[in-house]
């Protein structure tokens, strides 16, 4: 377990403190319109004992997505939030899957996990039986200029970590922002390190960031926060464990089933706007 230390900054993200006027902190919100039932359906049956730990239904809310949106789902990985936006956006609106840009050289582990979005997801969300948007995916590099200014939200869920350790955060950044609509809205959800942790831990190597440093480098590339929740948090996460988050829910890597009952991890929910 890790001592308490005095806040350090690293090299990577020392950044001035972000101007925060304007800004509010929600403690939560009500549930978006329509999407409860989308919640309840029977395709969900698997997802669902998650929703304690994620709380969609007011995640959604506090981000204003609304039916009829273009929304990208940045990393969507094994696609438990494209199970909730695709039918939720409905006939009228478009669900875009986006993976980073990968550069030559990136390692083979990097870009099975990342590379060819665009021939891996649709495929697989085929498979879930999903009615309502229409649904692409790509890496970023796919995007051509047509599609800047053209995006409602981009929404990151506990994926930032990655994007800062594998050096993909400043341009990918970059490209969301071209992409979003002015006045557009981009919204983060974190695994929350301690402010006190140091720099070593959260280098996103342990899957925890300091809440202080992500609305630092997101407003360092054009975009202002607007609000904060503690929709997410956690107060049971120590956020301190040796092997990162992946000690406790959903992977209890270690297999310490005294971990168990922490839940899944303490989470920063930060809502930006797009600048300009």
């Amino acid at each position: 377990m890790m001592r308490k230390y005095v806040p350090l900054i690293a090299a990577a993200i020392a950044l001035a403190s972000p101007a925060q006027a304007g800004h509010h902190e929600s403690k939560g919100g009500e549930a978006t319109a329509g999407v409860e039932s989308v919640l309840a359906h029977a395709r969900r049956d698997g997802d669902r004992a998650r929703d304690q730990f994620r709380n969609p239904a007011k995640t959604l809310a506090f981000f204003k997505v609304k039916r009829g949106m273009t929304v990208i789902d940045y990393m969507p990985s094994s696609g438990w939030y494209t199970r909730v936006l695709v039918p939720y956006l409905g006939k009228d609106g478009r669900y875009i899957g986006l993976n980073p840009a990968l550069p030559a050289g990136t390692s083979e582990r990097l870009a099975n996990y990342m590379g060819g979005l665009r021939e891996k997801f649709p495929p697989k969300a085929a498979e879930w039986n999903l009615e309502g948007a229409s649904i692409e995916a790509f890496n970023t590099d796919q995007l051509g200029e047509d599609r800047n200014g053209t995006v409602d939200r981009v929404l990151i869920f506990r994926e930032m970590h990655n994007l800062h350790r594998n050096g993909f955060l400043h341009n990918e950044l970059n490209r969301l922002h071209a992409l979003l609509k002015s006045g557009g809205k981009l919204g983060i959800v974190q695994h929350r390190a301690k402010p006190w942790a140091p720099a070593g831990y959260t280098d996103g190597s342990k899957g925890y960031l300091r809440q202080q440093d992500v609305i630092g480098l997101v407003e360092a590339h054009g975009f202002d926060l607007v609000a904060t929740s503690e929709i997410n948090a956690n107060p049971r996460d120590s956020a301190d464990y040796d092997g990162g988050v992946w000690e406790i829910l959903p992977r209890l890597r270690t297999k310490r089933e005294e971990l168990r009952s922490v839940g899944e991890s303490d989470r920063m929910t930060l809502l930006f706007r797009k600048r300009r």
